[in-house]
């Protein structure tokens, strides 16, 4: 029972002790909690105490800012409206001068005026009375004469007449003699100093090229077996090899300087690669096609610049280019037309004409002459076509067309073309007649082959003792190619004069080309 009091004693202090212990916390953390909220509520309170005083503070300081930038605006325009009213005070005093000054000038005007009608009606008296004093002199000399005034003047009009034609008569026979005699020396000069100012060396061209070979084993590549080779070079190009004797040496023979162009390049490419067969050979010419495209075209271009030349179409640029490889007997023509231009603008300087005009008319001149092989008519007549057609100066374009006095020349410009060109072509070794005549009978020979349908090309070989006709197959089958034969070899006959006998040889090819992918 004992024991049972005091545990119950305990756990009874125990309990007060841990209620005591619990209000004593709970106590203790309200105050503390109550003291944290105090000095919270301080820095709140101080915080925007300073948050108020420093927006004030900026406040005063934007205030005084504004007022004293509206300070200076105030004062800026102050003074800017100050100095236009200065500016306006200028020009009203300037304009106030000049009012002045005109006054001045009307009213000294009025009294010039007044002068002027004053000696106005002083000379017409004075001239009333020198008519009267007139009338008086003629009626003097009438009766003095016997004679009026009708028939004096048609006396002595008469007597003129008859004293002047023969000094007219005279004074025209001198001032003509004078004026041949000057324009001969002059003519000379000019031409003479554009001769000296313009010299150039001149070589006949060649028909032939001579390619060399690394060893004479490299002919026998070149012939191909059973000559296939060699055919196929000579069908694509148009040019005749001739293999002989010659060490190391093939020739290219052709009238057509391009075709031989294409002829060396593509057989000097073949030798240097070593892979010689047709469709090697094929490959290789198309690519020598291409060059000499662009070396046409560089060719063009560069005579342009030397020309000294511009804004000349680019069609027109191309065509100067092909005449690098055309020749007139044996003259090159692209040289001889930039000699002309060159020519034909000095002598247009020296007589004060216009220099670019008159180079213009000679650059193109022959301008025909890169199609003549192409088109039917004279090279005058397809030179002035294609001058039209890419819309030349009517001026070159007249130019063109009197240059061999096909047309009357007239302009100067037109007449310095021609003495320019004669100068050019009158040069010593600038030109040679059988040559032309030579190219003008292969062309003709090539001209009467393609008039016939169903070719597609043809070329003139052997130095026009054979034509080689390359037939459409879709048009001339093998039955229409011996009497094909016949009708060109009987139309050369009729309308070509010629040495011997030339070999017309027809070729029909078909090709089958596929691609394996």
């Amino acid at each position: 029972m004992g024991i049972w009091l005091t545990i119950l004693s305990i756990a009874v202090v125990i309990i007060l002790t841990s209620v005591v212990a619990f209000y004593l916390g709970t106590v203790h953390r309200k105050k503390t909690a109550e003291s944290t909220i105090g000095s919270a509520e301080q820095e709140a309170k101080k915080i925007l105490s300073e948050a108020i005083s420093s927006a004030q503070a900026k406040k005063k300081a934007i205030i005084l800012e504004g007022k004293d930038e509206i300070h200076k605006l105030r004062t800026e325009s102050e003074k800017e409206i100050s100095e236009k009213r200065k500016d306006i005070q200028r020009q009203e005093k300037r304009i106030q001068q000049r009012e002045e000054s005109l006054d001045k000038k009307l009213d000294n005007l009025d009294i010039k005026n007044e002068e002027l009608a004053n000696k106005t009606k002083l000379v017409e008296q004075k001239l009333k009375e020198s008519e009267e004093i007139k009338q008086k002199q003629f009626l003097a000399l009438e009766k003095i004469s016997g004679f009026t005034l009708e028939q004096a003047k048609e006396h002595l009009l008469k007597n003129l007449d008859e004293e002047l034609t023969h000094e007219k008569a005279v004074k025209i026979m001198e001032f003509e003699q004078k004026a041949k005699e000057d324009c001969d020396k002059k003519a000379r000069e000019i031409i003479s100093l554009a001769i000296q100012r313009c010299a150039s060396d001149h070589v006949a061209e060649a028909t032939v090229s001579v390619v060399p070979l690394p060893n004479d084993e490299m002919k026998g590549r070149i012939i191909g077996r059973e000559g296939r080779n060699i055919r196929a070079i000579e069908t694509l190009t148009g040019v005749d090899l001739i293999i002989d004797d010659t060490p190391e040496a093939i020739t290219l023979s052709s009238f057509d300087p391009i075709r031989r162009e294409v002829a060396r390049i593509s057989l000097e490419n073949l030798i240097a690669d070593g892979r010689i067969h047709p469709a090697r050979i094929e490959e290789t010419i198309e690519r020598a096609k291409k060059e000499v495209e662009r070396t046409i075209k560089d060719e063009g271009e560069r005579v342009i610049i030397e020309a000294g030349i511009n804004s000349i179409h680019p069609e027109l640029i191309k065509l100067l280019g092909r005449l690098r490889y055309r020749t007139s007997y044996g003259q090159n023509v692209l040289d001889h037309s930039l000699e002309v231009a060159h020519l034909a603008g000095l002598m247009a300087s020296e007589l004060g004409l216009d220099p670019i005009m008159a180079k213009r008319a000679g650059l193109l001149h022959d301008i025909g002459k890169a199609l003549d092989y192409e088109t039917e008519g004279s090279h005058i007549e397809i030179g002035v076509d294609v001058a039209k057609k890419y819309h030349e100066n009517d001026t070159v374009v007249h130019a063109i067309h009197a240059h061999h006095g096909d047309v009357e020349a007239k302009t100067v410009i037109a007449c310095l073309v021609q003495a320019a060109d004669a100068i050019s072509a009158a040069r010593p070794g600038a030109r040679r007649e059988n040559l032309e005549n030579y190219i003008k009978r292969l062309e003709k020979l090539e001209e009467v082959a393609s008039s016939f349908s169903g070719v597609e090309r043809c070329f003139a070989i052997q130095a026009g003792r054979e034509i080689r006709i390359m037939v459409k197959p879709e048009i001339v089958d093998d039955e229409r190619m011996i009497p094909l034969a016949r009708e060109i070899c009987k139309k050369i006959e009729n309308e070509l004069d010629y040495p011997g006998q030339i070999k017309v040889n027809i070729i029909r090819e078909n090709r089958a080309i596929e691609y394996a992918k």
